[in-house]
């Protein structure tokens, strides 16, 4: 009973418009006070800086830089160029260049809404004047970018891996295999789609283009080799290779003497407003965190469950449910440092490996970012491509489809994400 008012004290708050922050903050010290006395407040400073002082975290902002760099020193316009001589002879060819160019930028920025603002601000309105529906348009763009929170490197993968307590490099590997399957896909349902309602054929494919296209885009190419290469390696951690990522984006930027400083400027300043909000969520969810504890709530919500049903699969599939859910109305960061603390005794009861979860957890919140009223992935595609936010999810339908087979296959078929991470950790 105590969990459900604390959840549905935080969904009234934010329906009032409150920050999400500030909601689970105010939420979390009632229940403190109700709880423990006014005795508990002194401290309450103190845990919510040690909560925002993980080392892992740092990873976020830097993350941001860099897709940020890559966005403003023409480091994206090569790699559409690049994707669009590899596939632009094939008919629906420029929503494949969509999905596959989505895939590399995830590679770099961690952020599917990063993604979208990059990519799509140049890709919908070139697909658009070649004969694509607005809403098709704007559908493979928003959904194409949720792959950005599946490959490594992952935001919301590092915060989950802070608030679960589990590596996460080892969460980065377990994302290759899915989002490779998402992608590859989402570009066959593009061809699919393009046959069906005769989209066009971009170009004729020239081999003198492709060596042209790949050439400029070279240096661009080694940005995730280097990163990955690097964390995968164990020459570096994930919150170093964040750094690396924004020293090599910086190396390529300035080779290719396209840097525009001004956007630049604006784009480390959303950065930090960005890891701001991330931060302050993430020290309020300390003060719930210690209240959760000392109260046993999870625990308790644990026994609950697991006295339902001892099932694996059944667990797995409330939980599913259970984010699905949550998802439609939070946001990834908030989700994830709201409900995984809460969640994770149900996990270890039921035998399930904390990166196997941590995987499903993100596909879950993936899933979110497409389904309103929330759907902060979506909303932006809108917005960019100024088309209705109901035409684009009817179209978005078969996409999220994708993202649903997938989720459905990462759950009852542990060895696709853990695959690489038994042959690479274990």
């Amino acid at each position: 009973m105590a969990i459900l008012l604390l959840f549905l004290g935080v969904v009234l708050l934010v329906l009032l418009k409150v920050p999400i922050a500030v909601a689970l903050g105010i939420a979390a010290v009632v229940a403190m006070v109700a709880a423990q006395g006014v005795d508990s407040l002194p401290n309450l400073p103190l845990v919510m800086y040690n909560g925002a002082t993980n080392f892992p975290l740092i990873a976020i902002p830097l993350f941001v830089l860099a897709g940020a760099i890559m966005n403003t020193s023409g480091i994206s316009r090569r790699l559409i160029a690049l994707a669009s001589a590899l596939l632009g002879f094939v008919r629906g060819g420029l929503a494949m260049v969509n999905v596959g160019t989505s895939l590399f930028f995830a590679e770099i920025s961690g952020s599917a809404v990063a993604d979208v603002a990059a990519l799509g601000s140049v890709l919908m309105p070139a697909m658009k004047k070649k004969g694509y529906p607005g809403p098709f348009t704007a559908a493979v763009t928003s959904s194409s970018a949720s792959l950005a929170i599946i490959i490594p490197p992952s935001i919301p993968m590092i915060l989950y891996a802070v608030m679960a307590g589990t590596s996460v490099v080892q969460l980065f590997v377990a994302g290759i295999i899915p989002g490779l399957l998402g992608g590859l896909s989402m570009m066959g349902l593009c061809y699919y789609m393009a046959v069906r309602h005769g989209y066009p054929v971009e170009e004729v494919f020239q081999l003198r283009r492709v060596w042209k296209t790949f050439r400029e885009a070279a240096l661009a190419l080694l940005l995730p080799l280097i990163i990955l290469a690097g964390i995968f390696g164990g020459l570096v951690t994930a919150t170093e290779g964040a750094g690396l990522a924004v020293v090599a984006a910086i190396f390529v930027a300035i080779w290719y003497r396209e840097m525009a400083w001004k956007q630049l400027w604006h784009a480390v300043i959303d950065g930090a407003v960005q890891t701001a909000v991330v931060m302050l969520l993430v020290a309020s969810s300390a003060l719930l965190g210690v209240y959760l504890t000392e109260s046993q709530v999870p625990q308790k919500l644990a026994l609950a469950i697991t006295s339902l049903t001892g099932e694996r699969w059944a667990i797995l599939a409330l939980l599913n449910v259970f984010f699905l859910l949550i998802g439609l109305f939070l946001h990834s960061a908030a989700a994830i440092i709201l409900v995984v603390p809460i969640v994770m005794p149900v996990v270890t009861s039921a035998g399930i490996d904390p990166v196997h979860f941590g995987l499903i957890v993100t596909l879950n919140l993936a899933i979110g970012q497409q389904t309103p009223p929330v759907a902060s992935v979506l909303m932006t595609a809108c917005s960019i491509a100024k088309e209705n936010v109901w035409d684009v999810s009817r179209a978005n339908l078969p996409f999220v489809t994708v993202l649903l087979a997938v989720l459905v296959l990462v759950t009852y078929v542990p060895a696709v994400p853990m695959w690489l991470v038994e042959v690479f950790y274990r």
